[in-house]
């Protein structure tokens, strides 16, 4: 599934993109369409632009059924809509768990 798409057609693949500061200019190489996507982190809740930033852990089966920590991304908590979290990760200078667990279909 792709992170973003044309609003005028759908096309996700032919598209180009110029990148200024925090905005980017995407063109749609099907229809023509261009549109502005701005890159500043914002609150999926609230839309606030006052979020935090945090990492989170990305893990894997190193051996058997043990996971190790295999990379982190980089997420932003919403001081009101994710209070408890931040705080929780502000105090454990730690990474943040993973939203799953990877798992054998067996």
């Amino acid at each position: 599934m792709s992170l973003i798409s044309c609003a005028n057609c759908g096309e996700d693949e032919n598209l180009d993109g110029d990148r200024d500061g925090d905005i980017i200019e995407i063109t749609c190489q099907k229809c023509g369409l261009v549109w502005e996507r701005d890159l500043t982190p914002t609150c999926e809740t609230c839309g606030t632009t006052d979020v935090r930033p945090a990492f989170q852990a990305i893990v894997d089966k190193s051996r058997g059924t043990q996971l190790s920590i295999q990379s982190m991304r980089l997420v932003h908590l919403c001081p009101n809509c994710q209070p408890d979290l931040l705080a929780d990760y502000l105090a454990s200078k730690s990474p943040l768990p993973p939203d799953e667990l990877p798992f054998d279909p067996d």
